[in-house]
């Protein structure tokens, strides 16, 4: 299987930023696993809020608002998660400034970075607040399930008003290929804080037949057409 970050066009160093929904922290951990397992040194956080029980899957955590604890913690097992604060069920990393300066000072090659929240809805229309992504980032990486087409749009989207407000759509529309991507490419969604160097790419996650395919490739045809948008990708794998 292709590694997530071949699909993803992923350079030698990389701050990558991971908005949306459909499977953020899955490919945040699958991509630094696969970093850490080629001898890169990389650092995970999250500049919202994630849950608890993902953020401790890693090999090495690292509890500070101090980053000097996670750069020397790369001397050990990798990859390393960098968090703040949290309770039984969320953590909170750092502000997007502190990862700015971790990945011009440090010796990281790899930062990524979860920065949004879904509440696990495989679509996303951020609020005026969101997404939080540091002005450093390298990619943007905007995610989609494709587990969202054929369902009704508050079943599957988290900030439901946005959509709409997006979309003139009503609650119980069954979304299309056509409407989904509507919200990735919005002026007002993801795209409105993507750093200006930043490349964006649009990654559609959970495809599981030929149905999913043929609608990930309507989707994409369409978010192409934006100029911000570098390319879409059909991301293989367990996500």
């Amino acid at each position: 299987m292709t590694s997530f970050a071949t699909q993803l066009g992923l350079g030698d160093r990389e701050l990558v930023a991971l908005v949306g929904g459909g499977g953020k922290s899955t490919l945040m951990f699958g991509l630094g696993t696969e970093f850490a397992a080629a001898g890169k040194r990389v650092i995970m956080t999250t500049t919202t809020k994630m849950g608890r029980e993902q953020a401790e899957l890693a090999p090495t955590v690292c509890w500070s608002a101090d980053t000097v604890c996670a750069v020397e913690a790369l001397d050990g097992p990798g990859p390393v998660m960098l968090l703040t604060e949290g309770d039984d069920h969320k953590v909170t990393g750092p502000p997007p400034e502190t990862v700015d300066r971790l990945f011009a000072e440090s010796n990281a090659d790899y930062l990524i970075v979860e920065a949004d929240g879904s509440w696990r809805r495989p679509l996303k229309a951020p609020a005026a607040h969101e997404p939080v992504i540091p002005l450093s980032s390298t990619t943007v990486v905007i995610l989609m399930g494709m587990s969202a087409v054929g369902q009704p749009l508050e079943d599957v989207t988290h900030r439901v008003e946005q959509a709409i407000r997006f979309t003139a759509l009503p609650p119980d529309h069954l979304l299309t290929p056509e409407d989904c991507a509507l919200i990735l490419a919005h002026r007002d969604g993801a795209l409105r804080v993507c750093p200006p160097q930043s490349r964006v790419l649009v990654a559609l996650t959970q495809i599981k037949n030929a149905t999913d395919v043929a609608a990930a490739h309507a989707i994409s045809s369409a978010v192409r057409r934006h100029p911000r948008i570098s390319e879409c990708v059909l991301i293989r794998g367990e996500i």
